[in-house]
């Protein structure tokens, strides 16, 4: 069906074409595959093309004794999970140095990109999306460090794992994935990896901890998706705005944790674009989007409320994403709970002791003309404080955390030609302070994500677009006043593709450039590495530290 040049294109398009993950969940973490000697690009892109690769560093592993053990193999045509079994590896001890969890995948054909998981004894250990394939096929690898998932490892679990699929006559590629984790022993001056205690998932949403609990995080996969207008939720507008996805209070999305029904922890979720995303999977075919194979959870520091939690009790864990319609799905929330323990006690007391739940702030304003606009300006602050009575003195930690969300919407609806555009930046900035066992010491994270695009549907359904999305974090760790490590990562991607849309595939006549620039330094060294393509072809790998 040939599609009408209206307002609402980007997520009209996207909803339709672009992508379509339907019931499927998400999951994974990157490892790039090597990129060869760069070559001359085609005029415009062919029926093949180089396979995804990323500029993201790989896990770094030690020199020690290593074992591998596959975890899944499965083909995924449909929604059937596969189900099977696994035993840690004997050959490398129990108590590992790092664990390594890589995915193999290869698709050939016509096909979405789709959502997946990996669960090992009901744990997420890992949540990705998949490429878009050629017609002849490709193949892609994506790698996560899961040490910290080590009590979960050290015993035989049932393994659960999907890629949501569907296989017809139109959609033809078959997702042939396996799943394998490699156990670096602990030997000579490697030391065993430091890992909480405990790994725990929800039941329902009921948890209930070791009685002698003295740190407590919970991870979040948060991910918008569904295919519905979730998946695209920083496109949204206010329900008197003349556009196809629509929300009471616009695109302002937060991810909230509460504990017993008391707001425990706030996170701004990060805005994925998948592989088939701005309608124009163009952009992907080789450099994904930030995290889009690598979708990372949030985390929280849930510690003040430890006292409460060691009661012995279950107590109801509940995640929710605001500003998301009452009864609307579109956002999946698997919890992972990590939990370390004071060997010294056996119930470990304690107190929440301060709660300061700041008034959430969001306003969408919109304003009607030849060019529709949206403002928006959205944010929050929760500070909460507790203390644990442990084996080693009392022990308090303070979490302050601030969201802020700034985006600037803009559309038209032209006979001749449509425009679609978004700039938005997001901000998440955390402190936490403990403070009760030598110096006191203070972890700061400023996270930023950016996106800046804009798409043109114009004369001869040539649609275009130009897009550039960031993920920025700074961490630093002060032990009493003084800054004793420090991170930066920058990884910034820059795209221009365009293609002749409602035709077949062989009649798109698309060209298209991608980049992506990975930097990370810190107290641990210097990592910097680009890459860039033209027509699906690399053209730059570049490494500068």
């Amino acid at each position: 069906m040939r599609r009408p040049k209206v307002m609402c294109m980007l997520a009209s398009l996207a909803l339709a074409a672009g992508s379509a993950f339907g019931a499927g969940q998400a999951g994974a973490a990157t490892a790039p595959n090597a990129a060869p000697a760069p070559v001359d690009p085609p005029a415009e892109f062919g029926s093949d093309w180089h396979d995804p690769v990323t500029a993201a560093p790989p896990v770094t592993t030690p020199g020690t004794r290593s074992c591998q053990v596959t975890v899944a193999r499965a083909q995924f045509r449909d929604f059937t999970p596969y189900k099977g079994g696994y035993a840690p590896p004997k050959e490398c001890g129990d108590r590992w140095s790092k664990v390594v969890l890589r995915l193999e995948g290869k698709v050939a054909g016509r096909q979405y990109d789709r959502l997946g998981h990996l669960h090992i004894g009901g744990v997420e250990v890992l949540r990705t999306s998949t490429p878009q394939p050629s017609p002849e096929g490709i193949t892609w690898s994506v790698e996560k460090d899961v040490t910290r998932y080590s009590d979960t490892l050290r015993r035989e679990q049932p393994v659960e794992m999907l890629i949501g699929n569907v296989v017809n006559e139109t959609y033809t590629g078959v997702i042939d994935v396996e799943a394998t984790l490699t156990f670096y022993a602990a030997e000579g001056r490697t030391k065993p990896a430091a890992t909480p205690d405990r790994v725990l998932t929800l039941d329902g949403q009921s948890l209930t901890t070791p009685r002698n609990s003295e740190r407590i995080l919970a991870e979040v996969y948060a991910t918008g998706s569904g295919g519905g207008c979730e998946e695209y939720w920083y496109l949204s507008v206010p329900e008197e705005a003349p556009y196809s996805c629509m929300t009471p209070d616009g695109p302002y999305r937060e991810v909230q944790i509460k504990i017993d029904g008391q707001l425990a922890g706030i996170a701004a979720p990060f805005p994925t674009v998948w592989t088939g995303g701005w309608s124009n999977p163009f952009l992907w075919y080789v450099i994904p989007g930030p995290r889009a194979f690598d979708v990372k959870p949030v985390q929280y520091d849930l510690t003040p409320f430890a006292g409460r939690l060691n009661d012995g009790r279950p107590h109801r864990v509940e995640v929710s994403v605001v500003g998301v319609p009452e009864g609307q799905t579109g956002w999946s929330t698997p919890v992972n709970v990590l939990v370390w323990q004071d060997e010294g006690s056996e119930v470990v007391t304690g107190a929440l002791t301060r709660h300061d739940n700041g008034a959430p702030a969001n306003s969408s304003a919109y304003t009607a003309g030849s060019q529709h606009r949206v403002d928006t300006r959205g944010g929050h602050r929760l500070t909460v404080s507790g203390h644990v009575n442990t084996s080693h003195g009392r022990v308090v930690t303070t979490v302050d955390r601030t969201l802020a969300h700034t985006s600037v919407h803009r559309w038209t609806d032209g006979a001749a030609a449509s425009t679609d555009a978004l700039k938005g930046t997001w901000t998440d900035n955390e402190t936490v302070t403990t403070d009760g066992r030598g110096p006191a010491t203070a972890v700061r994270a400023h996270r930023t994500y950016t996106m800046d695009g804009t798409t043109t549907l114009g004369a001869g359904d040539r649609l275009r677009t130009v897009l550039a999305l960031g993920d920025r974090a700074g961490t630093a760790t002060e032990r009493g006043g003084k800054r004793v490590s420090w991170s930066w990562l920058d990884d910034a991607y820059e795209g221009d593709a365009t293609y002749t849309a409602n035709v077949p595939r062989d009649q798109r006549h698309a060209v298209g450039t991608s980049s992506e620039r990975y930097r990370l330094h810190g107290t641990a060294g210097c990592y910097d590495r680009s890459l860039k393509t033209a027509q699906g072809t690399v053209t730059e790998d570049r490494l500068r530290c």
